[in-house]
């Protein structure tokens, strides 16, 4: 099977975290919405959201980009990173060809025989 690998982002509530509302955390957001337009309008993410649940994750996305550390320098150049609202976990994820939109690094494949798994 062909694989290709995409890069998952974990956004964990950071040392600057507050669940509480003003101003500031408004423009801040408002930048933190703005960045991830800006990356899917550019095709370097393929989705992007919050988590809804009591954990300390907060938002979850799926980047598109060629290596680990592209994905990590666009992820930490997030305004909310920046400012220490979150924090980013990165992992790369493995999904067979065709599920997705190519990443761009399509040369960046694996092949499995389908009894390895």
């Amino acid at each position: 099977m062909e694989l290709h690998t995409y890069y998952i982002c974990l956004l964990r509530k950071g040392p600057n975290w507050t669940a509480d509302e003003s101003p500031e955390l408004d423009r801040l957001q408002a930048q933190h919405m703005a960045h991830n337009a800006h990356l899917m309008e550019t095709g370097a993410k393929l989705a992007a959201g919050p988590v809804r649940d009591d954990s300390d994750v907060r938002g979850f996305s799926i980047f598109l980009t060629a290596t680990l550390d592209e994905a990590r320098a666009l992820a930490e150049d997030d305004p909310a990173v920046r400012a220490g609202r979150f924090i980013v976990e990165l992992h790369p994820w493995m999904v067979p060809a065709g599920r997705l939109p190519a990443p761009s690094h399509p040369s960046d494949t694996s092949k499995n025989d389908a009894s390895e798994g």
